[in-house]
């Protein structure tokens, strides 16, 4: 079987890849049966001399491989018919401007399988970048903090080697006394946690969060149970919420009383309350001021997110008085960092620790007969169809 690492032909630039030139050869150690083809890419966080300096072919013509391994979307154009391809297509969602994408590949007999749909039986995902979505996302919101109230200079992340140099400019700096809240457990919240417990900010309980003053930096980590309430005043679980959330109301106008800067790193799913409305930003007690929104739903759970923002310009202010977009250092508003493909901005890492998860849990699956499912799972297309776990979406492929 070949697999060939494709160039990524998305615009804006995306550097990133499933394998390091040294977590391929990891590869091809250990499945001697397998043949890895790199395609030439110009843009690629690491350089086609790093893959021949492993002995791997790089070539413009991957016509003869089996299974195609990215990371953004492929354009229409450059699919090639019955290929089984990896990618975060963006469609299981029903997105309507990758409509086209999913109708081109039952159209071309592609086997199809998302990144995002690579699954436990459980439901929970086994590879992505929300690690590094989050750290990235948490370091952002500080270097708004700084540049806006004049603190301390931090430089873009994309203008950084890797995660280590990170850690090496957030040395010079030193945080005023917020308090800063973050939600969610999973990898992006996580991701957001590293940068926090690297810059020595003190973690609390929220009882205390919500009942204390402190003389030094500190920040809550909430989950879904402690920004959410069921209606009827009972109890929750969070089985329960996720099952089915509508018996319940947002809970987050305790923490946005007592909040500077709110790094939103949970999971909004469909049905459940907004942490907070534009009404909730115009009560006098709001007091968040700085947003880093890593989840970035537009327009829904935290309403200052008017759009998603850029890597080349990552701020913007919300004035909630007009709920409207203003500059992100304007008087009395929140400023809001949204970009939606932070991970970009660190791809040798992101790259890097995307390949150990696609080496421990997929490519061992085209070689085990797929004894833990990880492929039936993850498979959207297959014989010009969908499969029966996505046939959900023949309506939106039919354009209805």
């Amino acid at each position: 079987m070949k697999f060939a690492l494709i160039k990524e032909r998305k615009s804006p630039p995306d550097r990133r890849v499933v394998f390091s030139p040294e977590k391929l050869a990891e590869a091809r150690d250990q499945f001697p049966e397998a043949e890895f083809i790199v395609e030439s890419s110009d843009i690629r966080i690491f350089p086609d001399s790093a893959y021949k300096a492993l002995s791997f072919k790089v070539t413009d013509n991957i016509t003869d491989c089996d299974v195609m391994l990215g990371v953004k979307e492929v354009p229409v154009e450059s699919l090639i018919p019955n290929k089984k391809y990896f990618f975060f297509s963006h469609t299981i969602k029903e997105q309507p401007y990758n409509r086209r994408l999913l109708q081109t590949m039952l159209e071309e007999n592609i086997v199809m399988y998302d990144h995002e749909t690579i699954v436990r039986q459980t439901g929970s995902r086994l590879i992505g970048f929300g690690r590094y979505a989050g750290l990235v996302g948490a370091y952002n919101g500080f270097r708004a903090l700084g540049l806006r109230d004049g603190f301390f200079t931090l430089p873009k992340v994309e203008t950084l080697a890797d995660l280590d140099a990170v850690k090496k400019e957030l040395d010079k700096i030193t945080i005023p006394n917020i308090k800063i809240l973050l939600t969610g457990t999973g990898k992006v919240a996580h991701g957001s946690k590293e940068i926090l417990d690297y810059l020595n900010i003190k973690q609390v309980s929220d009882a205390l969060y919500l009942t204390s003053t402190f003389s030094e930096p500190v920040y809550c980590m909430a989950n879904v149970m402690e920004y959410n309430k069921r209606k009827d005043g009972k109890v929750g679980n969070k089985h329960e919420f996720y099952k089915n959330p509508t018996g319940y109301e947002s809970n987050f106008m305790a923490y946005a009383k007592v909040t500077d800067y709110f790094i939103a790193g949970h999971f909004y799913g469909n049905d459940a309350p907004y942490l907070f409305t534009r009404d909730d930003a115009k009560q006098p007690e709001f007091n968040i001021n700085l947003i880093a929104d890593v989840s970035c739903d537009v327009d829904g759970p935290v309403a200052s997110t008017l759009r998603a923002s850029t890597i080349a310009n990552p701020f913007y202010g919300y004035d909630a008085k007009t709920e409207s977009e203003v500059a992100f250092n304007a008087e009395n508003a929140i400023t809001v960092m949204a970009v939606d493909n932070l991970p970009c901005e660190l791809p040798k890492d992101a790259s890097e620790g995307f390949g150990n998860m696609f080496l421990e849990h997929v490519i061992p699956a085209f070689f085990n007969n797929d004894e833990r499912g990880i492929l039936k799972r993850a498979k959207i297309t297959e014989n010009g169809k969908l499969t029966k776990r996505f046939a959900y979406l023949q309506d939106y492929v039919d354009g209805n």
